[in-house]
């Protein structure tokens, strides 16, 4: 049974919100250029190469979950968050519609309790304290317990940054001794929590009492049709699936990929450095893979293909990064259709787009519906079908996945860390969690010349008949 809250701890969160208040209170007077130059001073300090670097290797190391070598090229989130929160106005008038008479003005939301997730220790502290800064909050993050010491020095030079321009540094705190109780506390006090992580974390979040942005699970699915390149959706499958070994909720999961390419794209798969496992090897995979109840072992999360393999109980060639498993069955007792956390990627086999659209809405009852899906097309119907019943949020076409849809400098996606799934994923918004939500705004509304149709345009074809 989980403990209470103590009454230390209450008191320790309350100073918290107490100083994060009055930090905002002494920069009530900034304007705009002074709000962006702090947050050009936070981004660089956290970005620069060198110190994201060191923060994303103390990540790995501390929590000895994702990938050493390649957690550092996350930094350019941190650019794409700090590129779009300086191209948009966050005080005064943001946005006119002069034919509507209405006119936007923006408000900070308050104090944000920020739930920082154990795999994006170092990115998620930056890029929500960007987007908060930018509307003049108050953030308090609150660590995962195993990547806290992270979470701490990512906090302590974001502090620092605030320090050497003069800034209140309290605009950003940390708790520094994570616990649940305490999380929750924090949560229910706060005006807003953005919860990025587990099914718990975001459940926790939205029974607080207070607002909250959350995410839900991902279990991106790809469809390959005959117009594929067959060589670009091979090498994005594994770049997107090998992303900080298969970690993040975007990453590929399952490929659906018409017969007449199957068998070119599956070789072309593993000339990108994917093993096929067989059919002995894809038993000992799923038995490491999910306990008997069909729940993620941890052992097996955010661990290289090599490491998983070796934890199933066979080896795999050196050089081969991400495990590929044949699969032909979709459903909750089909594991491999399921979330899989890691670079393991199921691959089907469809005949006919509309056996692929059936099996999409299939996987996505297994999970992840509300997500994300993509497609490798350029059969622009095909992309307008998949599109009009995918039961997801955002839909990447030739792009890889776990690399676009947060956003990217390639496409139109807000840059963030937390995406929402909408109705579909127990979400508030379908949106990528960025700016415009970490604000209030106030709508101001003049006359305008009247705009009320007849009763006939509005009624059309009912107007005047027999009444009821």
């Amino acid at each position: 049974m989980a403990r209470s809250i103590t009454p230390e701890e209450q008191r320790y969160a309350q100073e918290l919100l107490a100083r994060a208040r009055h930090a905002m209170c002494l920069i009530e007077g900034y304007d705009q250029a002074r709000i962006d130059r702090l947050c050009q001073a936070v981004g660089w300090a956290t970005a620069n190469e060198k110190t994201f670097t060191r923060l994303s290797h103390m990540s790995v190391d501390e929590s000895d979950l994702g990938d050493r070598e390649g957690r550092p090229n996350k930094r350019f989130k941190i650019m794409g968050i700090l590129r779009d929160a300086l191209r948009q106005k966050s005080m005064g008038i943001i946005e006119e519609i002069p034919e509507k008479g209405i006119v936007k003005y923006a408000k900070p939301v308050g104090v944000i309790a920020s739930l920082v997730p154990v795999t994006n220790a170092s990115l998620t502290e930056s890029g929500n304290g960007i987007y908060s800064l930018k509307c003049k909050n108050a953030i308090i993050f609150s660590p995962h317990p195993a990547s806290k010491k992270t979470t701490f020095e990512t906090v302590r030079i974001m502090r620092e940054a605030l320090k050497r321009q003069g800034a209140p540094e309290d605009l950003f705190q940390c708790i520094e001794k994570p616990s649940i109780p305490l999380a929750q506390e924090l949560m229910a006090i706060c005006d807003l929590t953005i919860a990025t992580g587990g099914s718990a974390m975001v459940k926790a979040a939205y029974s607080s009492g207070k607002p909250a942005y959350g995410v839900g699970a991902g279990n991106a699915t790809m469809v390959i049709d005959e117009t594929a390149n067959i060589a670009e959706a091979a090498r994005n499958t594994r770049i997107s699936k090998i992303s900080d070994f298969g970690s993040g909720c975007s990453a590929d999961g399952n490929l659906l990929v018409e017969e007449s390419i199957y068998d070119r794209f599956l070789e072309q798969l593993q000339r990108e450095g994917g093993y096929l496992v067989t059919e002995g090897e894809k038993e000992l995979l799923q038995a490491v893979l999910w306990d008997s109840e069909g729940h993620r072992t941890p052992p097996t999360v955010a661990r290289s293909a090599a490491r998983i393999a070796e934890i199933a109980g066979f080896r795999i060639p050196s050089g081969k990064t991400f495990l590929i498993v044949e699969e032909s069955q979709i459903g909750k007792e089909y594991l491999f259709s399921s979330e899989k956390l890691c670079p393991v990627l199921a691959i089907f086999r469809y005949s006919g787009f509309s056996c692929a659209l059936e099996m999409v809405r299939q996987i996505y009852e297994v999970g992840g519906k509300g997500h994300s899906c993509g497609i490798y097309s350029f059969d622009e119907e095909h992309i307008h079908q998949l599109a009009l019943v995918a039961p997801v949020s955002r839909m990447m076409v030739r792009q890889p996945q776990s690399k676009a849809n947060a956003g990217a400098f390639n496409n139109g996606m807000p840059m963030t860390s937390s995406m929402g799934c909408g109705i579909w994923g127990g979400n508030v918004t379908n949106e990528n969690i960025a700016l415009k939500h970490y604000m209030q705004v106030t709508w101001v509304s003049r006359p305008i010349p009247e705009d009320r149709p007849s009763e006939a345009e509005l009624f059309g074809e009912f107007y005047n008949t027999e009444t009821f």
